[in-house]
């Protein structure tokens, strides 16, 4: 029998009774005899111990780390005043800092439907509406004109507004809600975020 297997229960060895407990009972407190191994209840009992202390410091590291840094960031959006009546788009960067994920849903404060438009091909004007947008594992991806982008239409007028909120669902990261400012197209208001 290997060293220490009466301790594990179910290995085959009989339990020892009588000697092991009066050679413990006899010991003095704290302290046990040289060569004698703690009851096998006791020795389960610190080995519970020890397994509750290591899971709660192996949760405690997990939560830090998963709110050292969210796995998906936005940049503030912009949204263009609407020239053609009840309709207009959105623009906005997301950095993903985890595994791949991908946008399923967009939903915005003055109700509507949000749709993806991306090109039809590469260098292509012509757009066309997409179910999801893909989020490739530690990339920013930048919805903007020309490119990947949000179509708003139906959503209460915006003349006035000055900024919306966008709720983008991901379907791993979640629910991400992000401010996007309402812009006036003529001003060039949004030159900015384009241009960066």
């Amino acid at each position: 029998m290997m060293p220490g297997t009466d301790l594990l229960p179910g290995t085959g060895g009989p339990a020892r009774a009588g000697p092991a407990r009066a050679g413990l009972a006899q010991a003095s407190p704290g302290r046990a005899r040289p060569g004698r191994a703690p009851a096998g209840r006791a020795a389960r009992a610190a080995v519970a111990a020890c397994l509750v202390v290591l899971a709660a410091a192996g949760l405690t590291g997990c939560y830090a780390k998963a709110s050292a840094a969210p796995s998906v960031e936005l940049s503030t959006g912009v949204v263009p005043e609407p020239t053609v009546p009840g309709e207009t788009t959105a623009y906005l960067v997301i950095r993903n800092n985890s595994g791949p994920d991908r946008l399923l849903r967009v939903r915005t404060s003055l109700g509507g439907r949000v749709t993806f438009r991306a090109p039809v091909g590469h260098g292509s004007l012509t757009m066309h509406t997409i179910p999801a947008v893909s989020i490739p594992a530690h990339n920013v991806i930048r919805l903007v004109p020309n490119s990947v982008h949000l179509l708003i239409t139906g959503a209460r007028p915006m003349r006035g507004v000055k900024e919306i909120t966008l709720t983008l669902t991901f379907a791993h990261a979640g629910a991400i809600s992000v401010i996007a400012q309402v812009t006036n197209p003529e001003t060039g208001g949004s030159s900015y975020f384009l241009n960066s």
